[in-house]
């Protein structure tokens, strides 16, 4: 291991970091959102709540992979389902990934962050 420049700088950090399992959860998430299928899917979701078909027709998949690819987003708890009848309404499971989506996209086109009625979104750490 290398020997640190500032050894209270380093123990510090180090008492911060998340343990090997969050790590390793969180890694999965962005594994799941590196997908550009799924992340279609997802930026679909960033306008509400959608039913399997409507959310592959907008998407231009087949609800089979459709509906493959929402269980592995909701076994990460990505996304929630809410049953009406036979069809299966998923939508965004909370603001987080709401958050993590705005912040990759407005990264993308290096603009600030918004939500989607155009207001800035304050970025944790005071970044933009």
């Amino acid at each position: 291991m290398a020997q640190p420049v500032n050894a209270d700088l380093v123990d510090s950090v180090r008492s911060r970091l998340p343990d090997g399992a969050h790590l390793a959860e969180t890694a999965d998430v962005f594994a799941l959102l590196g997908d550009p299928g799924r992340l279609t899917l997802l930026v679909a979701l960033l306008e509400g709540e959608l039913c399997v078909r409507d959310l592959a027709a907008a998407c231009g998949q087949g609800e089979s992979a459709v509906s493959h690819q929402l269980r592995l987003l909701r076994a990460h708890q990505v996304v929630t389902v809410r049953r009406e009848g036979r069809l299966a309404y998923y939508r965004l499971a909370d603001a987080h990934v709401r958050l993590l989506l705005d912040v990759a996209l407005a990264h993308i086109g290096h603009a600030p962050a918004t939500d989607h009625i155009g207001c800035a979104t304050e970025i944790p750490g005071g970044a933009r």
